[in-house]
């Protein structure tokens, strides 16, 4: 199947659709991991959505401009059907629908397969550290680093093109160069860093302070230039501010002009494009993104549990378009205290679940940013 959505996103008002579109199939989920946002169990929930209910939800998905989507859990291979509803999105939908099993004994070679049968777009593993010791300690489940290099063999071998995602904490700062290297190892075709939110089974003591947050996205741009795969920063919207800094830096020495870089040019779209499309500006929690929860439930994003609607009760483009949490969040000109004042609040607008988990506030300036807007200062 040939995937092109470049073409609709260039164009799309988030106002009006969102960008990607997560849905957690199911919370049931083999391991313990030590960050988990939907504190997952062994067993699913009675109550998640149904299979015809889940395809209704497809349904609405598709109408809504065709966004990337994304099975997530838990772990969406403990859902049983899971295959038929991809099929039913991929086949009848044409949807690019691309999921993120936990690494267990059932990534199997045949489950591989017959994601590869149904079309899906891209298989997407957790690293959280270059090694067993590193990763299965994050993890909270012994060889699980050894199951997720067992299946990425399998993605090899299939050719089904492999995304890696890595939370970035205080338990493997440290060892990001090293994930970096084996990222590149195995092929990835990106490489995506969440940066720690504290909900869930996470901590406020696992995040980084401002200063590294800072220091890892300046050393991602030089990752992002050297790499042969895409690098893409999940919960740290300030990236794309760190990123046009260093370019605009970059572009000024080249010419001897060493003026203040805070006059880059924050209209001019910064975008790389791979088989699934990457978003022309900037994707926020419920500003390009929305999550549906295995009970229906939606909110911004799987970080910021603050409840909008349920599917079950009213549509999904209604919620999305119409819940008062949704629209106060793509209004960056509600947001508080430095956030609010930053000349870069348009591409970046700053971590929303991240300032609500610490304040209490999703319109709160994100505490991970150490920047200092112009106005400030």
């Amino acid at each position: 199947m040939t995937i092109d959505t470049n073409a609709n996103a260039i164009h799309q008002n988030y106002n009006e659709f969102p960008f990607i579109v997560i849905w957690e199939v199911t919370r049931a989920c083999a391991l313990k991991c030590l960050h988990c946002r939907a504190e997952a169990q062994y067993k699913a929930d009675p109550t998640q959505l149904s299979f015809e209910e889940g395809k209704r939800l497809i349904d609405q998905i598709a109408d809504m401009n065709n966004p990337l989507f994304v099975f997530t859990g838990g772990d969406p291979l403990m859902r049983p059907d899971l295959f038929q509803l991809a099929q039913y999105a991929i086949h009848e939908k044409n949807l690019a629908v691309s999921m993120t099993p936990s690494a267990t004994p059932k990534v199997t070679k045949a489950a591989v397969e017959e994601a590869k049968r149904v079309g899906l777009s891209r298989w997407a593993f957790s690293l959280d550290g270059s090694n067993a010791k590193i990763h299965d300690y994050f993890r909270g489940t012994n060889g699980s680093f050894d199951r997720t290099m067992k299946g990425i063999s399998y993605l090899k071998e299939l050719r089904i093109p492999i995304q890696i995602n890595t939370t970035v904490s205080n338990y493997n700062i440290d060892d990001l160069e090293r994930i970096s290297e084996v990222v590149k190892d195995m092929g990835a075709v990106l490489w995506s860093l969440f940066f720690l939110i504290p909900t869930g089974r996470a901590q406020q003591k696992d995040m980084l302070t401002p200063h590294q947050h800072e220091e890892v996205m300046n050393w991602l741009v030089g990752v992002q230039e050297k790499m042969p795969y895409h690098v893409k920063a999940t919960e740290a919207p300030h990236y794309r501010r760190v990123f046009l800094q260093n370019k605009q830096t970059a572009t000024s020495s080249r010419r001897g002009n060493h003026s203040d870089n805070r006059s880059v040019d924050l209209e001019k779209p910064q975008k790389r494009t791979d088989i699934l499309g990457r978003a022309p500006k900037g994707v926020n929690d419920g500003d390009g993104f929305v999550f549906i929860s295995h009970t229906g439930d939606v909110y911004p994003s799987g970080f910021l549990p603050v409840k909008c609607g349920n599917v079950r009760e009213q549509s999904l483009l209604d919620i999305y378009q119409q819940s008062p949490v949704m629209k106060a969040l793509r209004n960056k000109s509600l947001l508080k205290g430095k956030c609010g004042q930053c000349e870069f609040k348009n591409i970046c607008g700053g971590s929303r679940a991240r300032a609500f988990a610490v304040h209490g506030d999703y319109l709160a300036s994100d505490p991970s940013c150490g920047y200092i807007p112009a106005t400030i200062t």
